[in-house]
């Protein structure tokens, strides 16, 4: 749990005198929310149960923000996003790999070879402008990708754009 301080205008003052109030939030802080892209996503890392250390990303839809695992159901050893934000197309997620597109508010595949399988999607709520991971099974690691050789695939598009 984060707890933050936060300066809050009361209006009903006078001289404009700012108060303090405590503000709790469930989860650790990942961005906010005008960090995170529209039509692409962001990476960072988190910790599973197990220790094991993986890519997350982030994209922004119309009434939100959402987070899933950066693996594409069809091989998980393909990152979805390869590190410079995934494309998108029509609101979903594209793997450059193979070609299979993803709904970005549901995670589900719609095209492709792993057509109606999901993505891992991890849970976030947003409080003041910041997106925080709130998912009992992981732990917030850090911002960006993995380093080179920690388990990210370097594989080839075999889609043309």
């Amino acid at each position: 749990m984060e707890t933050r301080l936060e300066a809050v205008r009361d209006r009903k003052s006078d001289i404009g005198a700012v108060r303090y109030v405590l503000s709790m939030t469930e989860g650790t802080r990942v961005a906010a929310v005008d960090e995170v892209p529209v039509a692409s996503t962001r990476l960072f890392r988190v910790r599973d149960a197990d220790g094991e250390v993986d890519e997350a990303l982030l994209t922004r839809l119309s009434d939100g923000v959402v987070a899933y695992l950066n693996r594409c159901m069809h091989f998980r050893h393909v990152r979805i996003d390869k590190g410079e934000g995934a494309p998108m197309r029509d609101g979903e997620l594209v793997c450059q790999n193979h070609g299979a597109m993803f709904a970005a508010d549901s995670g589900t595949c719609t095209y492709g070879p792993c057509e109606n399988a999901v993505l891992d999607e991890l849970r976030t709520e947003e409080c003041d402008g910041d997106v925080y991971l709130v998912d009992d099974a992981y732990e917030y690691v850090g911002d960006g990708p993995l380093d080179d050789g920690d388990g990210a695939s370097t594989s080839e598009s075999n889609v043309e754009w």
